[in-house]
């Protein structure tokens, strides 16, 4: 396959008043690098194409002469620029198309309709997305081919509750459950047993045609039962585990009702479990992933590299809650600046995955923020942290994370912010933005969870 080119670049918004020293600006460049290396324009382009009749995806091959027609479906943060390239891919072979992105999200295409639904909270534009999807794929048939276009943030932006669920019932669990501190697997296994179309159910409405989905993960592992709730996947998870995750993070007695009521009936038997791996539904579907936080993060190595520091990948599988992982994180830059150990300044520690926050407090931020915030506390000279969420916005806020050194600390110290005082309130965003720490791309089009980045140094 032919390599990549005319790359498309993320810039960050704010980066020149961010970049007050020279590591910050190297620091920002190279979370740039990182994202710009799973922005849709850039994965599509590189692993999809069409010789003649042939549609390459990586190392598959399907012959495109053998379908009638050609449609387009499915959701998530980056749909819409997704839907950009592949029409520039198939240059007119598209029948039709429908797919949900988020508020806000201008995407100029030709044949796929871009709809419009809210994140994360899921919205009544979100469903009217779906149904008109629905419609369109019930004209199809065995000789025909559906294209799923599916990213993170589909769980919200594709909600379709199952029968007996109102919208509004899914709104108010799935804000019990963003504020619960559960993981998003987690999250995503409750969602997937109050939808009509997650966990593999969207297969259903395709009537037999062959399915490909192209993937943007951002789940902890690449796991496609989960991304967007896995609406052309298998899952393997059921209605007691679900049951069982709202009694873990102790929201069973808060949730609705109706949600109550259907997770106990399918508990029972009297409703049936999603589809499982070996089910024949699954026959004529390939979930391929195009991006991932590994590409993210490997990118990031890559541009440190070349900025002269030595990278050291600790992996995209972090989780726990953010403030303890910004603790560990800067803990393990300390090390370096220590004993040059695990590995020797100048050092670029860069890790991926995703935490959570269990809201407590009052105030606003993302977990990235917070991740910072934590961090702070234990930061020394020689360190620049700085954490981000690729999808370009950082939970409540408009700002994707936050960047942060020792004097960031020195300067709150001066000013009388307590560290330990925000993070009881929860209320990263408010505090870097008294220090301008805060970090603005806008949406980027693209969602593979979170990058993050301690540069280690001798002052």
């Amino acid at each position: 396959m032919a390599g990549r080119v005319n790359i498309v670049l993320m810039k960050i918004r704010n980066a020149e008043a961010l970049a007050r020293d020279d590591k910050r600006a190297d620091g920002l460049a190279i979370i740039e690098a990182g994202i710009g290396a799973v922005l849709p324009e850039n994965v599509i382009r590189d692993q999809v194409r069409i010789d003649g009749d042939v549609l390459e995806i990586k190392d598959l091959r399907f012959d495109l002469s053998r379908y009638r027609h050609i449609f387009v479906a499915g959701g998530g943060k980056a749909s819409g620029a997704m839907a950009i390239e592949l029409e520039n891919i198939f240059n007119g072979r598209i029948t039709g198309g429908i797919v949900n992105d988020r508020y806000g999200i201008e995407a100029k295409t030709k044949i796929i309709k871009i709809c419009h639904g809210g994140h994360p909270l899921p919205t009544r534009d979100g469903v009217k997305g779906v149904e008109d999807m629905l419609r369109m794929l019930s004209s199809a048939g065995t000789d025909d081919l559906v294209i799923f276009l599916i990213s993170g943030g589909g769980s919200a932006l594709l909600p379709y509750p199952a029968k007996c669920i109102s919208l509004e019932d899914t709104i108010m669990l799935t804000d019990l459950l963003l504020k619960s501190g559960a993981r998003i697997a987690e999250m995503n296994a409750v969602r997937k047993h109050i939808s009509a179309i997650k966990g593999g159910q969207f297969l259903k409405y395709v009537d037999g045609a062959t399915a490909i989905s192209l993937i943007v993960s951002d789940v902890v592992g690449d796991d496609v039962g989960f991304i967007a709730s896995g609406p052309t996947a298998p899952d393997d998870t059921t209605f007691a585990d679900a049951i069982g995750i709202l009694i873990k993070y102790d929201i069973y007695g808060q949730a609705p009702a109706s949600v109550i009521e259907h997770l106990e009936a399918g508990k029972r038997g009297e409703i049936p479990e999603n589809p499982k791996s070996g089910d024949p539904i699954f026959k004529r579907v390939t979930n391929v992933i195009v991006a991932s936080n590994e590409i993210a993060l490997e990118a990031a190595a890559k541009k440190a590299l070349a900025l002269n520091y030595r990278p050291l990948i600790l992996g995209s599988c972090i989780i726990g809650e953010s403030r303890e992982a910004g603790l560990v994180l800067s803990g393990i830059a300390k090390a370096c600046l220590k004993s040059g150990k695990p590995v020797e300044p100048p050092a670029a520690i860069i890790s991926g995955g995703e935490t959570t926050v269990t809201i407590r407090g009052k105030g606003k931020g993302g977990r990235n923020q917070e991740l910072v915030l934590g961090a702070l506390q234990n930061i020394v000279p020689g360190m620049t942290i700085i954490s981000v969420d690729t999808d370009g916005i950082d939970g409540a806020s408009d700002a994707c994370g936050a960047i942060a050194d020792s004097s960031t600390r020195e300067r709150a110290d001066k000013m009388g912010l307590s560290v330990a005082a925000y993070l009881k309130e929860n209320a990263s965003y408010e505090f870097f933005k008294k220090l301008d720490g805060l970090i603005f791309t806008g949406p980027t089009g693209t969602n593979v969870s979170d990058l993050r980045l301690i540069l280690a140094y001798k002052k």
